[in-house]
């Protein structure tokens, strides 16, 4: 059968893939080891799962998810035009910006996972899912729990000294945990479970609360208390027949939470306890957000195009807190992310792959009253990503989870419906099996697989290349490094930290040729600017410019007007 011959692929890649970009890491051969690297193994995974279902059941996936596939295709199309659009690079806007790395290309593969995961019907895929989750979060809690006792054995820059994990940020290791302990919870409240296994389980769940803990992450106590709530609501959904119980539950847990999220923002009697300087940092970077979609209404400012519309796009009060010189990269909210990218339409094109999996979520929440491990769990795991998403950076590792339960939550939604037309499916399984007689699913996943590492790895390639050349500290090969190509694309970083290398090296003429390849590669880059000014080379005409330019892109900041 059909179904099943392009299901087993599907399932077994993502139950392997989606772990994998979680964990995924190359370290000493990279400047970042995180970010860069996830979009590679993403992008692989992404364009394996697209060549298997989009080849061998374009139709049966048309016939099932034609809602899903639209607002699938509109995203695509959107962010395509965001891209066209935008006056940013158009390298920053494919590959996203260093250290963040959430551009088109990610936000395509992302999609191409979510589609993917539509053909899904065994419970059986979806459990394995659920179980490369748990097993990406068990790696994480073991590299923890080593890292704490004995210290990290991995060489990068810790500038935290907070455990890490296998995403680079103690906020994010705390936020997965957060999921992963969620998860775990539920699987142990699952009927059937053997009391060993809760056993070893609870001593994992408290090793995770201890890692969260020192991790001093909020998002990571936000999110695991969150998701342990739920999971408790399904608990007493399965175990009394009315909704008396529950729905008194579900209040009280909800009076908390509102509570809670005044404290956070400095209301009410917890204020003391939850609020953090942090909320007011992202209340500003939220506002500027806005302010980017709503001055772009109908194209954005370009995919991973935040930072360079930051400074132009914050309100007053953020010169006093952050401060005039206090900048980001990203709204720190994905919601907000999206806005500033695409506007108005690329963002209800998401909302509506949002809404979608919720209201499966929704539909069963109120089919299912027994304890179901892979209903719990995929609505768990699902809903605390987007609360994390709500509050934090979209960080490729915590991402995958999201798009992965988003569309794993609507196709498991369809394989609880009674009625199916099966007549409809056979018609449309003979007709993709005449199509694609001689190609295996194993085949044409493997072949994706090489497209995606070709599409994606040119920034990886000129991360190791720079890399590379400046251990070498051989001129040429720095030089060398800096020549844009295939797999060697541009990057304001890459030209900023060559200029003030150069310059530190009392090599003013080579500072000059990249600062100003700088300011023309990506002429919204503010430092680009900065930096410029500021060279032992530039000529007057040169700083002239560089202030024009930057008043033009930090307009409230006085401290350029008052530059010489």
């Amino acid at each position: 059968m059909l179904k099943l011959e392009i299901e087993k692929p599907v399932a077994r890649l993502l139950a392997f893939g989606a772990p994998f970009i979680s964990i995924f890491l190359l370290i000493d051969q990279v400047s970042d080891p995180v970010n860069v690297t996830k979009m590679a193994a993403l992008s692989v995974v992404a364009f394996g799962l697209a060549a298997v279902v989009l080849v061998k059941s374009p139709r049966m996936l048309w016939s099932d998810a034609k809602p899903q596939i639209i607002a699938a295709v509109a995203l695509i199309v959107l962010a395509i035009s965001a891209v066209v659009n935008s006056s940013s690079p158009l390298g920053q806007n494919f590959y996203g910006t260093y250290g963040r790395n959430t551009g088109f290309l990610t936000y395509l593969s992302l999609t191409l996972v979510f589609v993917s995961t539509l053909v899904l019907r065994r419970t059986e895929s979806f459990r394995n899912i659920l179980y490369g989750l748990l097993a990406a979060g068990l790696i994480n809690v073991v590299y923890g729990a080593w890292t704490v006792t004995f210290g990290d054995f991995v060489s990068w820059n810790n500038p935290y000294n907070r455990i890490l994990g296998t995403f680079g940020n103690p906020n994010f290791i705390g936020a997965f945990l957060g999921i992963f302990a969620s998860l775990l919870v539920a699987y142990l409240l699952t009927p059937g479970t053997h009391w060993g296994v809760r056993l070893m389980g609870v001593i994992v769940l408290i090793a995770t609360f201890l890692e969260i803990k020192s991790s001093l992450a909020v998002q990571g106590v936000v999110v695991s208390g969150g998701g342990i709530a739920l999971v408790i609501f399904y608990y007493l959904r399965s175990k009394f027949e009315k909704w008396t119980v529950p729905f008194i539950y579900l209040v009280s847990v909800g009076v908390v939470g509102i509570i809670a999220m005044m404290g956070a923002l400095q209301k009410g009697p917890l204020a003391s306890i939850v609020y953090k300087t942090s909320v007011s940092l992202r209340g500003e970077y939220w506002q500027a957000g806005i302010n980017m979609g709503n001055s772009h209404p109908f194209t954005g400012v370009g995919m991973d195009s935040y930072g360079d519309w930051y400074r132009r796009s914050r309100d007053a009060q953020a010169l006093i807190l952050p401060g005039p010189n206090t900048t980001t990269n990203a709204a720190h909210n994905v919601f907000l992310d999206v806005f500033a990218y695409g506007g108005y339409p690329l963002f209800i094109a998401y909302m509506a792959l949002i809404v979608m999996s919720l209201i499966a979520a929704i539909k069963l929440t109120f089919i299912q009253k027994e304890f179901n491990f892979v209903k719990v769990g995929l609505i768990v795991a699902w809903i605390c990503y987007q609360v994390q998403a709500l509050i934090s950076i979209n960080q490729i590792g915590l991402a995958i989870w999201g798009w992965v339960t988003g569309g794993a939550l609507i196709a498991y939604e369809f394989s609880t419906r009674e009625a199916r037309s099966e007549t409809s499916v056979k018609s449309v399984t003979k007709k993709v099996v005449k199509n694609n007689p001689l190609i295996s699913a194993q085949l044409l996943a493997g072949l994706g697989m090489v497209a995606g590492i070709l599409i994606a790895i040119p920034p990886l390639s000129g991360d190791i290349k720079w890399r590379e050349a400046l251990k070498s500290q051989n001129i040429d090969l720095v030089t060398a490094a800096l020549t844009p190509g295939y797999m060697n694309p541009g990057s304001s970083n890459l030209y900023t930290s060559a200029t003030q290398i150069f310059e530190q090296s009392n090599l003013p003429d080579m500072a000059y040729k990249y600062g100003k390849l700088n300011t023309e590669y990506n002429p919204n880059y503010f430092d680009a600017w900065r930096l410029l000014y500021a060279l032992k080379n530039a000529t007057p005409e040169d700083r002239k410019l560089a202030k024009e330019k930057m008043i033009e892109l930090d307009p409230l900041n006085e401290e350029w007007k008052k530059l010489p």
